[in-house]
């Protein structure tokens, strides 16, 4: 029986700090026997359109790739770069999705942990432990798991994993912003930004749009408080 490998480690160093975090991760991992080692991370739990997507990633014990870090730290140029060269080497990759139906039922906790799951259930090879960025292990998933905070700087595969699921969901928003013009998903990528509002006020919700957010709440009913600059037009007569 494989018992989970207990690691007391947090993230918020760099450089050499990440690097000596990284050995001991791998050594804890390795000293266990563990070789197939999913790390797990999700993006989209604070935008107000769109879905949210994991992915979880099995690299090779001794992988080559260099240059992965927390998706969020990268160029989008490297991290295009990144994504293909990780469904190159990878062992196995899964990328879970979660509607913003689902979101608006469960709240976005909740779709973001179904996420997670359904990442690790995407996997053709079933992982013998799976590592978690974060605080929280992955309900529903009865795997050995480890949650690391800060992890997609620490841990390659959580790293991939990360970058895996930004590529994923931007390149996804960029399409609805072809299908949506006006309101800019192929900048902002579905984030709460002074652009994104303005289009909410200006053009009312979508269907893609998380309608359990206050934001899109406001717009919805027009309430126009919530849009200082649209208010502030009003009243000068503009």
């Amino acid at each position: 029986m494989q018992h989970p490998v207990r690691i007391s480690l947090r993230g918020g160093g760099g450089g050499a700090d990440a690097l000596a975090a990284r050995a001991v991760i791998r050594a804890a991992l390795w000293q266990e026997g563990v070789a197939l080692v999913a790390g797990v991370d999700e993006v989209g739990v604070g935008a107000w359109a769109g879905p949210v997507i994991a992915a979880a990633v099995i690299l090779p014990r001794n992988t080559s790739l260099s240059g992965l870090n927390d998706s969020k730290l990268l160029s989008a140029k490297r991290r295009a770069m990144l994504f293909d060269a990780i469904r190159e080497h990878a062992v196995a990759i899964g990328v879970g999705r979660v509607e913003v139906s689902e979101i608006d039922l469960l709240n976005v906790y909740w779709a973001a942990m179904l996420a997670r799951q359904r990442a690790v259930e995407a996997l053709v090879r079933a992982p013998v432990h799976v590592l978690v960025d974060g605080k929280r292990r992955i309900t529903g998933v009865r795997l050995p798991q480890t949650p690391i905070v800060e992890g997609d700087r620490l841990h390659p595969s959580i790293s991939a994993s990360s970058i895996i699921a930004k590529v994923t969901r931007d390149r996804l928003m960029e399409e609805l912003g072809a299908v949506y013009p006006g309101y800019g998903f192929e900048h902002h990528k579905g984030y709460g930004t002074l652009a994104h509002l303005t289009a909410l006020a200006q053009l009312g919700p979508l269907a893609i749009h998380r309608h359990s957010y206050l934001p899109v709440i406001a717009a919805e009913h027009r309430q126009p408080d919530f849009f200082p600059m649209q208010g502030k037009e009003k009243n000068t007569g503009k």
